[in-house]
């Protein structure tokens, strides 16, 4: 008889396995993705972040059955990592490459996901009172360049009315790397974002799962409320770099470089239906780093985040003992942040290591 592997929850079907569900840069999504399967099996919704009317993210919940984007249950899907949505590709002259994970059922792709695994407090707010606690979330060239593509996929059908928002100021834009063009444009392009979010959020969908953990202030030790899951629409992810790139002018900040790009891609895909991704992202970097695309501090994300179960998540510690399976958390590398949070929590829930 074989020995049972290390697994986690719900994640029978995978191009991940065995070792390639803890290491470095996996762990960090693949137990995401576990956790959505555990509270969707348990009936516990996440937090949907959205956009409202007035531009504004607002929390309600959200079924995991939405987010993943189909009834059918964790056992007959597949959770493909690191993977093209290949819906998108059309869309680029260029390799889209692939976003950090897919939901698929045996016939098709059915949702593109990215994921961003944060703990609360960070720095930035860890001495504050509890209530004003908040996670940091890193934002890389990938999450927006998807959330354009996928915005784009939704209101396809749409092009048209999508051309007359942004050709009057797109089409007067000369050279989009110039940083005083863009700058002296600053005004009408936020303006038209803020014109096309207003007109299509209805055509808003699940983009971006934030799974948080919640430790006791600096230390390492998992909170009692421990766990939970946010998950962030595709126009709620571009709210605050939009709301943020007016700080400032003469310049174009990391927030106004991801509007100009935006503005781009919807300008370029509405008018000849396709573009290319890289070309935009190399050509408008400005002098900024490139494989970066902004940082959000705690301070921030606490503001778009506002639900209660942002400092008091749902789950326990001991949901550790249903996600991570047959001494799963042997395989943990006490270095990296999350995992040294597990491993020294592991001896209470699953006994010595």
């Amino acid at each position: 008889m074989t020995k049972t592997q290390p697994g986690l929850y719900g994640i029978q079907n995978s191009n991940r396995s065995g070792n390639n569900l803890w290491g470095k840069n996996q762990f960090n999504s693949t137990f995401p993705a576990s956790l959505a399967c555990y509270m969707r099996d348990k009936a516990i919704k996440a937090v949907y972040l959205s956009l409202d009317s007035n531009l504004k993210v607002q929390a309600s919940e959200i079924e995991i059955d939405e987010v993943f984007n189909t009834k059918i249950e964790n056992s007959k899907l597949s959770f493909n990592f690191e993977t093209k949505y290949d819906a998108y590709q059309k869309f680029a002259f260029d390799d889209i490459k692939g976003i950090d994970l897919v939901v698929c059922d045996q016939n098709s792709q059915l949702r593109a996901l990215e994921v961003k695994l944060t703990v609360i407090p960070d720095n930035s707010t860890s001495n504050q009172d509890e209530k004003d606690w908040g996670s940091e979330i890193v934002i890389r060239p990938a999450t927006t360049s998807y959330s354009a593509l996928g915005i784009a996929h939704s209101c396809e059908s749409d092009f048209s009315r999508i051309r007359s928002i942004f050709e009057p100021v797109c089409s007067k834009i000369q050279h989009w790397d110039s940083i005083i063009e863009i700058d002296s444009k600053r005004t009408n392009i936020l303006s038209s974002l803020n014109t096309f979010q207003i007109e299509f959020k209805e055509k808003q969908k699940p983009f971006l799962i934030q799974p948080i953990w919640k430790t006791k202030g600096k230390s390492p030790i998992l909170d009692e409320n421990a766990f939970d899951l946010f998950v962030w629409s595709d126009f709620a992810i571009c709210r605050p770099f939009i709301d943020k790139s007016n700080e400032g002018t003469g310049y174009v900040n990391r927030f106004m470089r991801s509007s100009a790009r935006l503005t781009r891609i919807l300008y370029e895909l509405s008018t000849t239906h396709k573009t290319n991704i890289q070309r935009i992202y190399t050509e408008m970097a400005f002098g900024l780093q490139s494989d970066k695309e902004f940082a959000l501090s705690g301070k921030v994300t606490k503001n778009y985040m506002n639900h209660e179960r942002r400092t008091s998540p749902i789950l326990k510690p001991q949901i550790l003992k249903e996600i991570i399976l047959n001494g799963g958390e042997k395989m943990l590398s006490p270095e990296r942040r999350f995992d040294q949070t597990i491993y020294y929590t592991a001896e209470g829930l699953f006994g010595a290591i």
